[in-house]
């Protein structure tokens, strides 16, 4: 897994195996899978609370990745609620957002994957996975 510092393009989502844990499903980590589009092979993620991932503000900052709008008009995520703003502008379902680039173990190919994770109310902690897009970097 890694950031992502160069301008990419995205390409169509991929739904993970599973996208919604919660609680015990996330310890010690939530681990999923996809298949890539390229390839068709099964890739393996997993995320480690706290550890895995870095803050999505690092994609759409200054536009050095993706703007905002691409990553609202994808669906990637959404505008963070008034009362929420200490998480970002762009969350995934108002929790604190991070991201991560990956490869395809056969072929390659770049993935990048975007989560939320956070307590969403007392006792119901929540990771949701966006979705992961395929992408290109641009020159």
């Amino acid at each position: 897994m890694h950031s992502i510092s160069k301008k990419i393009k995205i390409g169509n989502p991929i739904s993970p195996a599973k996208n919604h844990f919660s609680n015990d499903e996330m310890i010690p980590s939530a681990a999923t899978t996809f298949i890539c589009v390229d390839c068709g092979h099964e890739n393996a993620i997993e995320i480690i609370p706290y550890e895995t991932g870095f803050p999505i503000f690092q994609l759409y900052h200054e536009d050095k990745v993706l703007s905002k709008s691409e990553l609202l008009n994808n669906r990637m995520a959404t505008k963070t609620a008034p009362g929420m703003l200490h998480f970002g502008e762009i969350t995934v379902n108002n929790l604190p957002t991070l991201y991560f680039g990956t490869e395809c173990k056969t072929c390659q190919s770049k993935y990048l994957c975007i989560f939320s994770y956070g307590e969403k109310q007392p006792g119901l902690t929540l990771l949701n996975i966006s979705g992961i897009w395929k992408y290109e970097e641009l020159e």
